[in-house]
């Protein structure tokens, strides 16, 4: 039996989170994304890493509609698939991050009536059904801020203690983890009670209690947005700008640039060109990041938060352009060899970067996970 927990994966993507825990010795044994040239996408990135195909199989298109998954055959037969991975490994896990636009502020707001929104109903429901021993469900800030969303987000942590799981939750900042990026997460885990009695621990769910969420944090939240981070500086192509004193140089956009090798990387040369000229690229100084749109990154600074819809537009912080795919992927924290495919096209490049955990956050949550569990030696 494997003393590593084997996972079932939703809401794969090109699979940012599932990196993090097959890089931490968690086996992913079952990969589920509705949309396939996301699922194109992860099959190619997995290739640059020598990672071993999914026991169970790759599932997109209608196979992966995890409302379907809740229902009739396709549920019975993913209740034969845990009971079969039960019998090689003590512990099954169900990891995902439902689609987040009907909760986000930047997103369309429609909350849980909204189709992304009824997602994160359905993904409850499905752990309700099939009761892995633990999940992890990811989601946007806006779940808590809004009061609206906050009610429907209560509710669905109700079904999950009725259906005896014992949680503990986090807004972790991607930041804490050595990402280079301000990026807000709900991060929300659920163990059952069969396994923790198992584990012989006591969870007091009133203060987080043995769940060490601080293991692996880097760069504490107070501390990191206290530092003196340059604000703007006059634009100028290709210019030279010294790394100011005093802030964290691996936690900035010009350090992961570098370290990620992104002039040469294979996806270097893909970035939205302008359609009428480029004066308004010009126009942005350097660090400005404050409008809706057009946020140009400052090289000594982390970067706001990736996300590429809306007509949001982040400008390279010495170039008259676009930010590349490289350079998306950089500041998502992935490992340089990770790619995605040529043909894809840039939009959905852009999108699966947006939407995906940064592979530093996804595999420091996972690892602390482990530290719980007491499966590392």
């Amino acid at each position: 039996m494997s003393n590593y927990p084997k996972i079932f994966s939703f809401f794969s993507g090109s699979g940012f989170l599932d990196l993090g825990f097959e890089l931490s010795n968690y086996e992913i044994v079952y990969v589920s994304e509705i949309f396939p040239p996301f699922m194109k996408a992860y099959l190619y990135s997995r290739q640059c890493f020598n990672l071993s195909s999914p026991e169970y199989g790759y599932h997109d298109g209608e196979e992966a509609d995890i409302t379907q998954l809740t229902e009739g055959k396709q549920s019975l037969r993913l209740r034969e698939l845990i009971e079969d991975a039960h019998k090689t490994a003590n512990i099954i896990g169900f990891i995902g991050g439902p689609p987040c636009p009907d909760f986000s502020v930047g997103g369309k707001n429609r909350g849980s009536e909204g189709d992304k929104g009824k997602l994160s109903a359905s993904y409850v429901e499905l752990i309700c059904q099939q009761k892995p021993d633990f999940f992890l469900f990811e989601n946007v800030k806006g779940l808590w801020r809004t009061k609206k969303h906050y009610s429907f987000y209560k509710k669905l942590k109700n079904n999950l203690q009725l259906s005896d799981y014992i949680l503990v939750e986090r807004l972790i900042n991607a930041m804490e983890y050595g990402v280079p990026q301000d990026r807000d997460r709900i991060i929300l885990i659920g163990f059952h009670k069969n396994l923790i009695k198992e584990l012989g621990v006591k969870l007091d769910t009133s203060k987080q209690g043995c769940f060490p969420w601080e293991n692996h944090v880097l760069y504490p939240k107070q501390r990191v947005f206290s530092l003196p981070w340059p604000s703007t500086a006059t634009f100028e192509e290709n210019s030279i700008l010294r790394c100011p004193d005093g802030i964290v140089q691996e936690l900035t956009v010009e350090y992961w640039f570098r370290k990620n090798d992104v002039i040469n990387h294979p996806n270097a040369q893909q970035y939205f060109q302008p359609k009428a000229g480029i004066k308004r690229f010009v126009s942005v100084e350097e660090g400005d990041d404050s409008r809706k749109s057009y946020k140009r990154l400052h090289r000594w600074r982390y970067s706001p938060t990736v996300c590429y819809g809306n007509n949001e537009v982040h400008l390279h912080p010495y170039k008259v352009r676009r930010i590349s795919v490289s350079e998306a992927l950089a500041i998502q924290s992935l490992p340089k060899e990770f790619t995605l495919p040529e043909k894809m096209s840039l939009t959905n490049m852009f999108k699966t970067i947006g939407n995906g955990v940064p592979y530093l956050a996804a595999k420091a949550i996972a690892q602390t996970i482990l530290d719980f569990l007491g499966t590392v030696p």
